[in-house]
């Protein structure tokens, strides 16, 4: 079956509701937080994405169902001088899985990186979760050399 990727267009309810829906199915999956996403999130979600200036939201369709969400955010590389993009949430519905909707989300994303003249893609992904490296390699993402750990520091408790 064939995979249509669109830009979601966040004024339109549609497209709010295939967003915060998909997102709350990576959140419950066991990649994700095995939650479902807290109501504060999912009523703030979709205005504060319209709110951030540089994301790319994405969205998979075979047929009509929207089956996959890729949401990414323009960031800066200092030592390129140039743009670079980060994928921060990738999600595919697990009934739609290992059927090309992850590599066509991730086409997407490199097209949109080199129309926007980005010197890479960036993401991060769980150690325990092979599939989704399977696939990163698949399209040609690799480690790191250093390898880079991923650091955060919480500013709030739900974080």
């Amino acid at each position: 079956m064939s995979v249509r990727i669109e830009a979601a267009d966040l004024d339109n309810r549609r497209h709010q509701g295939q967003v915060v829906a998909l997102l709350d199915l990576y959140s419950r999956d066991a990649m994700g937080n095995g939650e479902p996403l807290p109501e504060a999130t999912r009523a703030a979600l979709i205005s504060g994405l319209r709110r951030h200036p540089a994301s790319l939201v994405l969205l998979a369709w075979q047929a009509q169902r929207c089956v996959g969400l890729c949401i990414c955010f323009e960031g800066f590389s200092t030592f390129q001088a140039k743009p670079l993009l980060n994928i921060h949430d990738l999600v595919v519905d697990p009934a739609h899985r290992n059927l090309g909707v992850g590599r066509a989300l991730l086409a997407a994303v490199e097209a949109a990186a080199r129309e926007r003249d980005c010197c890479r893609i960036t993401l991060e992904v769980r150690a325990d979760n092979g599939a989704a490296q399977h696939l990163y390699r698949g399209v040609g993402f690799r480690e790191s050399d250093p390898v880079m750990h991923f650091w955060h520091k919480c500013l709030q408790p739900s974080d």
